[in-house]
């Protein structure tokens, strides 16, 4: 048996022990072995049950010294800590106690000297006993929140002590034998469990006028708030309104409003951001908020009061995200407004009189969270007209300047680039806005020579260390990107007093300008921050072109080079992910809108082969590209010249711009689910274009002014595009198709008429639903549409049908060929091999034989490299030397075997696999060939 457990160690008299009669339980068998009991840390046990019976008990005039000394003791046992498998009995004790407080405040000391013992931790028997415990744990620290409502200062801060150091647990002064600390992080996940934190927020409404005792309940709920789960419980008891109300209450100490703001912070993060913020937008709660903020504004000056203004504003900005949040109604945004321009714009308003910023981190992350903040009051268009009162544009573009050298400001080179970045983004939400503000600015004019200045070579260096900077270290990049996008953001308003004024400027040139520069200063670190200057320039010139075919003509030729340089970009780049994508998209936007309908350009377009380009990107088969793509030659076929480009055009494998669109179709038609058998024809010729989608759709009675599925589907899909192109080349002269292609080309050429079909057979189908009875005459003309619509069908059927036999009786007759002239090679070879034969056999001279197997050879060898048989090609070769027999029966004499032909053509042939006899003598060697009518008389004896 251990010290921990021999009853005896609790002494002589102690609890659970015998006295002094010398039973054999007083003998400790361990305690013998070591010098003191208390050196070795044992736990004493008690009658935990005796003592709880003792406190029950009620009436007894000695009764409350026994309850108090019982209870003391109980302390002095449990003084390394609460054993798991007890703390639920001690738990029990301590409500007992709490519970006589009120009318024996005695009690109050030993309430408060167990609470005290909960700071130390719990203690473990065995590895399992945090889990056979748990339950009982849980709901014993739960009492903790209970016991809050006792009106006793001393024992609310005990518990607050005890919850803070549930987190900073120190260790037992002594080691208890037998016992093992429960893990660090149970109390917290018991407390969790409990609803500690619920309790504790509740308690709050409690401590109203009780300074002391609400800071140190907050400070709990501070470290409870650490933990989601406590968070959700803290939002249920409406714990953010509740602490945000309360945020200016008398606090000398400074602590109240930290630790409000570090909870609200917590709950922000760690429950439902968008129940904290319903709980926060309520009139109190924001006039908290602005007085808390405009208090430190204004006379804080510590670096602890600056953070804590930030924090503010941080929590303020989440807030305002919430249009239901009265925000001009308790007059926070005017405020934050003037706070937020003061130093550009100066005013008179007694709240920043002789008010300065320093360049103090602090308040150069104030500055940029007041920027945030204008963004986001801007989206409530009851805030407009206070940033108009504030004068918000004009001082923003107080930013949008060349960096002055030798002004004295508040802020260093990397803070001023930052908030120049930081002012032009916000401009480009704030502007579009207000407009009448930005031409009283002269918006155009500023941004104009702004990026003049970005495009000199003034000795700048950017430090590009901000989010605004990336990928503007060491140059003006990140400067051109925000001012660009600024005015993309200015001219895709459509308003044409600003879209003119800009091209009055010059604004046309100076953007082609800036792209061919960005394209000389191309470099893969700057990649893609280059790719987006150059997307947006294009999406800028496209918005001021738009429409308008002087301007189209300004765009001119040196805009059509920069849109073909784009387009000759390596393939491989689209899928980078870097940004040739977006680049190429607005490419093709700016040639829509910059290019088509100025004949000037669209002729220098197509002399610089641009249609070639555009069917090469078609080529591709994007299907992200080919919408666009195929609007445009759509545009472009209007141009009579164009016609001849696209059929000049080759793809890979000799395709044909015809054959690409055709094949492109197909693709669609078989994403869209129409049914096609497997040449190609139409299955269904009553709804030949019907997809899958359409099919799915049931029709339903629609308003006249709402498109019916099939009109949507001419939208939806390139078909219509694909029609309309190959319309305009002229269906009947198209080169370079397939039969496969013809069949295609069969359904492509009556796409209209099956629309045309398809709709009013959903007008048919609408009548039905709503019941209407057709007069005679509607009636009869809707039956003769659909006749004929079916017919149309019918009839392509029909076409397709017969250009699909045509081509397999044509594929029977070049089969037929193929055979014939196998054949005829057959007999060739059969006629020289036997021609072969007869020569050999009438030949004796050893030399000649060795020369014409040599022949024989190398026809063999030749004929591996040509198309034509090896007899053929050896009997259509001079033979120098020899007398051969042709199979005319005319002897050809030659009078030497040509050069050539050493390495003969035969090497292949059936006769180099053949013994060959040898007969006859020596053939002659004559002077120049000659035909005889008897073979037999060139043969010499």
């Amino acid at each position: 048996m251990s010290a921990a457990e021999a009853p005896a160690t609790a002494g002589p008299q102690g609890p659970g022990g015998r006295g002094k009669s010398g039973s054999p339980r007083r003998i400790p068998v361990v305690g013998v072995v070591t010098e003191d009991e208390d050196a070795q840390g044992a736990l004493k046990p008690t009658d935990l049950t005796r003592i709880t019976k003792l406190l029950e008990e009620t009436g007894k005039d000695d009764l409350e010294e026994k309850q108090l000394k019982c209870v003391k003791k109980l302390v002095q046992y449990y003084q390394n800590g609460f054993p798991l498998r007890d703390v639920a009995q001690i738990f029990t004790i301590l409500n007992l106690c709490a519970g006589k407080i009120e009318n024996q405040p005695c009690f109050i000391e030993p309430a408060h000297d167990i609470i005290k013992l909960c700071r130390l931790p719990f203690l473990k028997k065995k590895v399992s006993d945090e889990i056979t415990y748990a339950e009982d744990t849980a709901n014993s620290i739960a009492l903790l929140g209970d016991l809050m409502k006792i009106p006793s200062s001393e024992l609310r801060i005990q518990i607050c002590k005890c919850i803070v150091d549930f987190y900073h647990a120190e260790p037992p002064k002594k080691r208890i034998t037998g016992y093992q600390q429960a893990s660090s992080t149970y109390k917290i996940q018991m407390a969790e469990v409990g609803g500690l934190a619920k309790m504790m927020v509740e308690s709050l409404a409690l401590l109203e006028n009780q300074l002391v005792e609400k800071l140190w309940v907050l400070k709990a709920l501070q470290h409870l708030s650490t933990s989601e789960v406590n968070c959700t419980l803290m939002m249920k008891a409406q714990a953010a309104s509740g602490i945000c109300v309360h945020l200016n209450d008398p606090d000398p100490s400074g602590q109240l409003l930290f630790r409000s703001s570090e909870i609200l912070w917590n709950l922000l993060e760690k429950s439902s951001k968008e129940e904290i913020v319903q709980q926060l937008s309520n009139l109190e709660c924001l006039l908290a908020l602005k007085e808390a903020f405009k208090h430190l504004f204004m006379r804080g000056f510590s670096h602890y009061d600056r953070q804590l203004r930030n924090d503010i504003l941080v929590i303020t900005t989440i807030i305002a995200q919430n249009p239901e949040a009265p925000m001009i109604e308790c007059g926070f945004t005017r405020e934050l407004i003037l706070f937020a321009t003061f130093n550009e714009v100066k005013s008179q308003n007694p709240l920043v009189k002789g008010l300065k910023l320093s360049n103090s981190y602090e308040d150069f992350e104030l500055k940029k969270l007041l920027f945030n903040l204008i963004v986001i009051l801007s989206k409530d268009l009851p805030t407009l007209q206070l940033l108009i009162d504030g004068r918000v544009v004009l001082a923003l573009f107080t930013y949008v300047k060349k960096p002055e050298k030798h002004k004295i400001t508040e802020w260093s080179a990397a803070q001023s680039e930052e908030l120049q970045l930081h002012a032009i983004a916000t401009l480009s939400s704030v502007a579009p806005l207000l407009i009448e503000e930005y031409m009283s600015c002269q918006g155009n004019a500023r941004i104009l020579a702004f990026l003049e200045w970005c495009e000199s070579e003034d000795s700048f260096f950017s430090h590009g260390n901000s989010f605004h900077g990336t990928g503007g270290r060491g140059n003006k990049f990140a400067h051109l990107r925000y001012t660009l996008r600024l005015l993309r953001a200015m001219v895709y308003l459509e308003e044409e007093t600003v879209n003119q004024d800009l091209c009055e400027q010059g604004a046309i040139q100076q953007l082609i300008g800036i792209f061919k520069n960005t394209i000389s200063k191309f470099n893969d670190k700057e990649e893609a921050i280059i790719l987006e200057i150059q997307s947006d320039i294009l999406l800028i010139l496209s918005g001021l072109c738009e429409n308008n075919i002087s301007r189209k003509e300004i765009f001119g030729t040196e805009g059509v080079d920069i849109i073909l340089h784009v387009m000759k970009t390596d393939p491989k780049k689209f899928q980078s992910g870097v940004g040739y994508s977006v680049l190429l998209f607005s490419t093709l936007d700016s040639i829509w809108c910059c290019i088509l309908a100025c004949y000037a350009s669209e002729d220098y377009f197509l002399e610089k082969e641009g249609i070639f380009l555009l069917l090469d990107l078609l080529a591709l088969n994007q299907k992200k590209f080919c919408n666009l793509i195929l609007g445009i030659m759509v545009e472009f076929c209007d141009n009579p010249k164009t016609a001849a480009h696209v059929n000049t055009w080759r793809g890979k494998k000799d395709q044909t711009a015809a054959s690409l669109l055709i094949k492109l179709w197909r693709k669609e038609e078989k994403e869209l689910g129409v049914k096609r058998d497997k040449h190609g024809m139409i299955i269904d010729t009553k709804r030949p274009l019907f997809t899958s989608f359409q099919e799915e759709q049931k029709v339903m009675p629609l308003p006249a002014n709402c498109p019916t599925v099939a009109v949507m589907d001419v939208a939806e899909n390139i078909r219509a595009k694909i029609y309309a192109v190959l319309g305009k080349l002229d269906f009947e002269n198209l080169p370079g198709l397939s039969t496969e292609d013809f069949v295609t080309l069969c359904i492509i050429h009556r796409y209209l008429d099956f629309k045309i079909g398809e709709i009013w057979s959903e007008i048919c189908e609408e009548i039905k639903l709503e019941r209407l009875i057709p007069v005679t005459s509607d009636k009869n003309v809707l039956e003769a549409i659909t006749t004929a619509s079916e017919n149309i069908g019918n009839m392509v059927a029909s076409l397709q049908r017969e250009m699909i036999e045509s081509q397999a009786r044509q594929d029977v007759q070049n089969e037929q060929k193929v055979y014939a002239k196998i054949q005829a090679t057959h007999k060739q070879r059969e006629l020289a091999n036997k021609s072969w034969e007869n020569f050999l056999a009438r030949t004796s001279n050893a030399k000649t034989l060795k020369k014409a197997k040599r022949l024989q050879e190398k026809a063999i060898e030749s004929s591996r490299h040509s198309e034509r048989p090896p007899n053929a090609i050896f009997h259509q070769t001079d033979i120098k030397g020899l007398n051969t027999t042709v199979p005319s029966g005319r002897v050809v004499v030659v009078e030497s075997t040509p050069a050539r032909l050493v390495g003969g053509p035969l090497a292949d042939t059936d006769i180099a696999l053949k013994k060959l006899p040898i007969r006859g003598g020596a053939l002659q060697r004559v002077k120049a060939a000659k035909i005889v009518d008897d073979p037999r008389k060139s043969i010499p004896t």
